[in-house]
């Protein structure tokens, strides 16, 4: 009986190679640079139509001198400027009475909607309301995540538990998150927050009211809280929004920890160092990528601020505190409201763009200095 022998796996692929689909599939060669590109399609195509589709678009709007919406134009700038040619006779968006010609309007290019933009003071007070949630938020966020990461990082009992409680914010929807904290923050008798304080023996605070209400103590006399001022108002937004950001900063901080060597600690400890010194002397400069990118991301999401404050007045999509809703508005909220049905006119939406180009120079700003400041202190 003849011994059978055993062919190598390149002697078996060379006789089926021709025989098969696989062997067929192998006779198209792309170039290296071929296979790249059709792997970066999808993400370009994205890219293009939720990136840079809506920055060219702001572009061109913002330095249209007054835009107007056409009828029929579409979103785009381009669209209402070629529906002008076409038709130099056309109505506004909102329906004019007289028609008038547009092309003048189209093919002028200037700063006019910039001009507009720093006439209005609910922009400027908009920038204001934003620049101190974010001074206020930010560094208190980016400290407790850090604090709250350490101790997580330093436990063994219930880590699993504490880790999932920090962790839900981050999975549930922020306007659910508002809508808890303008029950924990309501000025009814019911509020968690004013019966704490209550109990402990303070006056109540009317948070998020517009207006006096009747309030009753725990002994069951009533007395009278006066309208929320701009300050309460400021204090539970801006919980609210440390409470939403805590959950993403302190993943990214324990994933930081767990790439920390124990030797150096080890070697800490050996020399006498206690365990402030070595958070402060070793974890932190360690941690600094970390720090850099949370501080990143955190200053250009607090400036985006949106859903966190409307979510916790609960009124309605534009509606920021206050008699007349523009308390804490931020500066995305006052270019939601330029360019919704709301807006006084419409038509012409290249003001709103050009905030949002102001918005943009401003993230774009900060985040140059936070990396020229942090290139000598940041250790890879």
């Amino acid at each position: 009986m003849a011994e059978k022998v055993m062919k190598l796996p390149s002697e078996v692929y060379a006789e089926i190679k021709d025989k098969t689909l696989i062997g067929k599939r192998r006779k198209v060669q792309l170039p290296q640079w071929a296979v790249a590109w059709l792997v970066l399609v999808p993400a370009l195509i994205f890219l293009a139509l939720f990136m840079f589709y809506p920055i060219i678009n702001a572009f061109l709007m913002a330095f249209i001198n007054d835009f107007q919406y056409v009828r029929g134009g579409g979103t785009f700038a381009l669209g209402s400027f070629f529906k002008a040619l076409s038709n130099p006779c056309v109505l506004p968006y909102e329906g004019a009475v007289n028609c008038r010609r547009r092309l003048d309007i189209f093919m002028s290019f200037g700063f006019n909607n910039f001009v507009n933009l720093f006439k209005d003071g609910l922009f400027a007070q908009s920038i204001l309301n934003t620049a101190i949630l974010v001074v206020v938020e930010v560094p208190l966020t980016i400290m407790i995540s850090l604090l709250i990461a350490t101790f997580l990082n330093n436990i063994k009992a219930l880590k699993g538990l504490y880790q999932t409680i920090f962790f839900l914010p981050y999975v549930t929807n922020s306007i659910a998150l508002g809508l808890v904290f303008n029950i924990l923050f309501s000025s009814s008798s019911g509020g968690l927050i004013n019966l704490l304080i209550a109990r402990l023996g303070g006056s109540p605070v009317n948070f998020l009211g517009d207006s006096p209400n009747n309030y009753m103590l725990p002994d069951g006399s009533i007395i009278t809280l006066p309208a929320a001022t701009k300050f309460h108002q400021g204090i539970v937004i801006v919980v609210n929004a440390i409470w939403n950001g805590l959950a993403f900063k302190i993943l990214v901080f324990m994933a930081g920890l767990a790439t920390i060597d124990k030797q150096y600690t080890d070697a800490a400890k050996i020399d006498g160092a206690n365990g402030f010194t070595i958070w402060r002397r070793i974890t932190l400069p360690l941690l600094s990528p970390q720090i850099l990118y949370i501080t990143i991301t955190s200053f250009i999401g607090a400036f985006k601020m949106y859903t966190g404050v409307i979510s916790v007045y609960s009124r309605g999509p534009f509606d920021f505190g206050g008699p007349s809703g523009t308390d804490w508005m931020p500066v995305v909220g006052w270019i939601y409201k330029s360019m919704s049905n709301e807006a006084v006119d419409r038509t012409n939406i290249g003001i709103p763009a050009a905030g949002s180009l102001v918005l943009l120079g401003i993230i774009l700003i900060i985040t140059i200095i936070q990396f020229g400041v942090s290139k000598k202190r940041v250790h890879y």
